[in-house]
């Protein structure tokens, strides 16, 4: 229904057609809360494969990204070798981090971001967008091809690549994800989830905001607005490339 041409009501009208989305609105609350419980209660797999990145002072293994904490978050951000800067929706995402981290590092849970490319790429468009969350580079690694975010050039060519769970579609080689970890007391790691294209949502606090507005997210396609947090003048809406699926 458009914003512009929209039925204006009474009050009492009003009250009456938002109290009936109340209800509906519960429901929905209900049924993600039953959805995130579905999604702890999900089996672990064990990782055995001694994965390695590239930080500020050197090689970490993946127990070094936990720092003191027994959960970990590692978001895959879309920048691959060669490139300049990250993918805008990668970035759109990131510009959330910082703000959660101030509470995530009190709640056990560590958060960051790993990136296909050379540690060293990343650096100078990390300080033109002022973050400060702990970003790795998988460069020379597996990790990534694992997590099912960087695709190869023969899984393209023979129709094998998979993304999101399914046969990837298009010839995107780096792809955006969210994979969560858990630590024991023992030191064990175990991969509890990923997550990928829409399931990423979930991250973005700003696309909660416009849900609530008349005109919602207000995009053809997904994510077609979105600019480099510096850019937003530099084009019109919808001459953005969307990197972040469809489902």
């Amino acid at each position: 229904m458009s914003a512009t041409h929209h039925p204006v009501v009474s009050r009492e009208q009003w009250l009456q057609a938002r109290k009936q989305h109340l209800i509906h609105e519960k429901a929905f609350t209900r049924h993600r809360d039953q959805l995130s419980a579905e999604r702890r209660a999900l089996p672990w797999v064990k990782i055995d494969k001694p994965y390695q990145f590239q930080g500020p002072n050197g090689p970490l293994s993946l127990a070094e990204l936990f720092g003191s904490h027994s959960q970990l978050l590692v978001y895959h951000f879309m920048f691959g070798a060669g490139w300049k800067e990250g993918c805008k929706g990668c970035s759109f995402l990131a510009d959330h981090f910082d703000g959660a981290n101030q509470h995530l590092t009190h709640h056990d849970v560590a958060l960051v971001a790993v990136s296909h490319a050379p540690y060293a790429a990343f650096q100078a468009f990390r300080q033109r967008m002022g973050w400060h969350f702990d970003w790795y580079s998988s460069a020379g690694d597996d990790f990534n091809q694992d997590f099912g975010v960087s695709l190869s050039d023969e899984q393209l060519a023979q129709g094998t690549a998979s993304y999101n769970y399914e046969q990837a579609s298009g010839d995107e080689r780096e792809l955006p994800g969210l994979s969560v970890f858990y630590r024991n007391q023992q030191g064990d790691i175990f991969h509890t989830y990923s997550t990928y294209a829409r399931g990423l949502d979930l991250l973005l606090g700003a696309y909660n905001f416009l849900d609530l507005t008349p005109k919602g997210r207000n995009e053809e396609q997904i994510m077609d607005w979105v600019r480099h947090h510096d850019r937003y003048e530099e084009a019109p809406k919808g001459q953005s490339d969307s990197c972040c699926g469809d489902a």
